[in-house]
């Protein structure tokens, strides 16, 4: 086998990151060690607190933790039927339970996290819940296991917030083991390009609701993930090139053979990594400065979500490691965007699984010296081992070596002729702050954009003007007022259809925001998460209708072009609190609101 080279600026970034973090990395393993103990913990509760522990148990499992001889998995779960994604979670404690005897385990529900479904709160109220919906789920996640009774945990989570809210919580317990186990995605409804033009048609006007409601319903369909390639997926992938889920196990079709068998696997894998098992091997080890580097050339190659500029930062300080959007931007210098996913493309997750998937995809970047081979992952070897996808064979789960070719080379190629050169991920930086801006969907002719200035402080505003008649032009839409801190960072997904009618008009337009975009952000350029926000003194609270704004992802410039000595002495507009304070449940997030880091600090509420 050929001797793969690292990329030296892999490893140039990866050291960086390291020299950056060295104290607080430190200090994370120093309280990870505190936790470590030989055996089991239960082992160590008083009577009282020991009874309580299994008083619920079967017979057979009650005597089995008694006697502290076998390890104890807890469950985490995201169940609930209402999302797609997570409603095949119902039947995998049954399937985890009865795998875990077979190893001579026992698992424990351990608790529930909540699962917002940003496809429905999209555009209402509730989406202000959605980004702090991340860091409850992280502390739920910190509850779930501060009985201090398991030796291992299994994560069950699919979408937006909800696993990066797993893993930081479950970081914060790093010296247990931890497997991530997924749903799988739904079948492939309609074509992504014929829900995009009836979104297009309905956003102008010349399609009605139920024409519209229909379309939607033939996407949004059967139990599973929804099969664009937004934030949900690349969550999935993620867990994949960060060695935290089985190989392969990302796109497995719910509620199937292969599933219910991979759902078991995972069971029995977390078991044999626990400290009672022989292959201990905690998550603080395994989730390491280079294996966040992986997940963002993961991401980059990908065309992923922007939002995983706020998670995986978020993620990384939750096991001590400091990341920044340079580290993002300068990785996507060099590493190459090897799949067309829906919105960056027309095909969906399951075309990209059956091309080759996530193990094609490693295997590429692995040979490539774009990953790091010798991480240490939830099967206790190197990731090479994550080039393999699984097999339901004569009733049996078995491995293969992912297929030599793709299977499709629209949707997924291999590294020496990739779709881009570059992942398409930019940090913007200007008198207007820092902002990101994903262009893996943008067509070259709209990567420049300058234009006047229309400010809005909240979508619905764009919206309107939009039905009014009052947007065909070219301009910039500044919105504004929708960081963290304002009103919880919710994404702007319904500007997507209106701007994107703009553009095929032939308008040059362009979003430039302190909030986020959907995780499908698309042909639209969008410069995102602006920091500082509006709200806690950013400039771009100063601009005024009519400004001209340069949004330059081609040489990375976000700047409003007004003279300096007028804004200088500009004042930035100011911020109603009471605006977004009420309704929905956003009186109980005020508390979170205030505590919030900016964006590029992962808009953090825990530390």
């Amino acid at each position: 086998m050929k001797k793969v080279v690292t990329e030296p600026r892999l490893l140039e970034i990866t050291e960086r990151i390291r020299e950056r973090s060295a104290a607080t990395r430190a200090d994370y393993l120093q309280g990870i060690e505190a936790s470590r103990a030989t055996g089991t913990a239960r082992g160590r509760l008083a009577c009282t607190n020991f009874a309580h522990a299994f008083a619920a148990a079967d017979a057979g499992d009650k005597q089995v933790l008694r006697a502290a001889r076998w390890p104890n998995l807890a469950i985490v779960s995201a169940y609930n039927d209402m999302l797609s994604a997570h409603q095949p979670f119902e039947r995998f404690p049954a399937l985890i339970k009865r795998a875990a005897r077979e190893t001579g385990a026992v698992a424990q529900f351990a608790g529930g996290v909540p699962a917002m479904c940003d496809g429905v709160t999209q555009g209402r109220a509730g989406m202000e819940l959605s980004l702090f919906s991340r860091d409850v789920i992280a502390m739920a996640t910190g509850i779930a296991l501060a009985h201090d009774t398991f030796d291992a945990a299994l994560c069950l989570g699919v979408c937006d917030k909800i696993v990066p809210g797993l893993l930081m919580g479950a970081l914060s317990f790093g010296h247990l083991p931890v497997v991530f186990v997924p749903g799988g995605p739904m079948p492939s409804g309609i074509a992504n390009g014929e829900k995009s033009r009836i979104r297009r048609l309905h956003a102008e006007g010349t399609v009605g609701r139920e024409e519209l409601l229909e379309s939607e319903a033939a996407s949004y369909h059967a139990p599973g993930t929804c099969t664009f390639y937004g934030t949900a997926n690349s969550n999935q992938l993620l867990m994949e090139v960060m060695g935290l889920h089985l190989p392969g196990a990302a796109f497995v079709a719910p509620n199937t053979a292969l599933r219910d068998a991979l759902t078991a696997a995972a069971a029995q894998r977390a078991a044999k990594t626990s400290a009672l098992g022989g292959e201990y091997l905690p998550l603080a080890d395994l989730v390491d400065e280079r294996a966040i580097v992986n997940a963002i050339v993961g991401l980059l190659a990908t065309g992923g979500s922007t939002n995983h500029t706020l998670h995986l930062v978020a993620i990384a300080r939750c096991a001590g490691i400091i990341v920044n959007w340079d580290d993002f931007s300068d990785l996507s210098a060099f590493v190459p965007l090897l799949t067309r996913i829906y919105p960056n493309g027309s095909a969906d997750v399951n075309r990209f699984h059956e091309a080759g998937g996530t193990g094609f995809l490693i295997r590429e970047l692995l040979d490539a010296g774009l990953l790091h081979e010798e991480v240490r992952t939830v099967m206790g070897v190197g990731l090479r081992a994550h080039t393999r996808e699984p097999h339901w064979v004569e009733g049996r789960l078995e491995w293969r070596a992912a297929p030599l070719l793709s299977g499709d080379t629209d949707v997924l190629r291999p590294a020496s002729e990739p779709f881009s050169a570059q992942g398409g991920l930019t940090v913007l930086r200007g008198n207007l702050g820092r902002a990101v801006i994903k262009t893996s969907a943008v067509a070259e002719a709209h990567r420049v954009v300058e234009a006047p200035a229309l400010v809005f402080d909240d979508q619905e505003e764009v919206i309107a003007a939009f039905k009014a008649g009052r947007l065909d032009r070219d301009f910039v839409a500044v919105v504004r007022f929708q960081g963290p801190r304002a009103n919880g960072m919710p994404e702007l997904h319904q500007l997507t259809p209106a701007l994107a009618s703009l553009q095929a008009r032939g308008r040059r337009v362009a979003l430039v925001t302190d909030g986020r975009m959907s995780g499908a952000s698309g042909s639209v350029p969008a410069a995102i998460h602006v920091t500082p926000e509006c709200a806690h003194g950013g400039p771009l609270a100063r601009v005024r209708d009519g400004d001209v704004i340069l949004v330059d992802s081609l040489r990375g410039l976000l700047e409003a072009k007004v003279a300096p000595d007028v804004w200088s002495r500009r004042e930035p507009a100011p911020f109603d609190a009471t605006r977004n304070a009420r309704g929905a449940g956003r009186e109980m997030f005020r508390t979170l609101r205030r505590a919030a880091g900016d964006a590029e600090c992962g808009a953090m509420t825990l530390m």
